[in-house]
């Protein structure tokens, strides 16, 4: 490893939630007092890795095994086991750091790959600080340009959050293979899938030309199922109410639906709910906007008990 592995011992275990803004345990994290880990702008450390993807990038397709260990370890830290997520990580060559966010002081479990060549495997940031409730799915970053920033957005704003990032440009490697989205055979899948099988809500965010859908600057669905219908409607209120053009899939056909969309499906099947969001480029490119659809979005991911 060239990186030193965190091996605080965590607190406690967890049992995610399975309703949308309820919690039921202590944080996921290493007692504050023990370590306050790295320092970082967590949004700079990931736009500084998602600069480096590229259409022409490399990309490795994972076997199952190494699916199976990466997802597995995210599953032994959600469950409070840090030194055990550790070594079962670290045998598919990936780190498990804390990190402290400078902008709120908050702690982040980062798991990275380790090696001087990544895979395109990707990474996940937990919130180490509040309990795992739902998460924030990026699986086109710089591809869909901006969307990582929108994901650390949402995992900043509200605790509890998980971010899963996709590791490469979706046209990297060989035809569709990093394509996450529409893909089971990556890490970033497995990941989601160890999350549905916690019944963990995921927000999925996605991004568009303005030329693509001109007459919304947003399209929100619930992809192949119907188990976040009341979250879809309040998040659509929300948008409109900052002035945002919706088109709201439930009640009409819209296009980039995301209805074949793997990580949907797979919560669609188990009854988890599932919100597919696409933003237009004007509002992704604009700072005031973006933070705008971020407080949105905590319609959904807000604790209002």
């Amino acid at each position: 490893m060239t990186t030193a592995l965190v091996t605080a011992v965590l607190v406690g275990s967890v049992t995610t939630a399975t309703l949308w803004g309820k919690r039921s345990a202590e944080p996921t994290g290493p007692d504050r007092t023990a370590t306050e880990g790295i320092r970082v702008d967590l949004e700079r450390r990931i736009t500084d890795f998602t600069s480096t993807f590229r259409r022409d990038g490399g990309y490795r397709p994972p076997d199952r095994a190494a699916r199976r260990t990466v997802a597995d370890g995210v599953g032994l830290l959600l469950d409070g086991r840090w030194r055990d997520a550790a070594r079962r990580l670290s045998s598919v060559d990936y780190d498990l750091l804390v990190l402290t966010d400078r902008t709120t002081g908050r702690r982040y479990a980062e798991v990275a790959e380790d090696l001087p060549t990544a895979r395109g495997w990707g990474r996940v940031y937990v919130d180490l600080d509040a309990p795992p409730r739902w998460s924030v799915q990026v699986p086109h970053p710089v591809a869909d340009r901006d969307t990582e920033r929108l994901g650390v957005g949402v995992l900043r704003r509200t605790p509890g959050g998980v971010l899963v990032l996709a590791g490469a440009h979706r046209a990297a490697g060989s035809g569709d293979e990093a394509d996450v989205a529409h893909r089971r055979d990556t890490v970033f899948h497995a990941i989601c899938d160890e999350l549905v099988d916690r019944a963990m809500p995921g927000l999925q965010v996605h991004g568009f030309a303005d030329d693509s859908a001109p007459e919304y600057d947003a399209i929100v669905s619930t992809g192949k199922g119907d188990d976040a219908v009341a979250e879809a409607r309040a998040l659509a209120r929300a948008l409109r109410a900052d002035g945002l053009e919706v088109c709201r899939a439930w009640t009409r056909r819209c296009p980039l639906e995301g209805r074949t969309n793997r990580q949907g499906r797979r919560a669609a099947a188990e009854g988890v709910p599932f919100l597919h969001l696409e933003f237009a480029r004007g509002v992704r490119r604009d700072e005031e906007r973006t933070a705008r659809v971020v407080e949105a979005l905590a319609t959904v991911t807000t604790d209002r008990r």
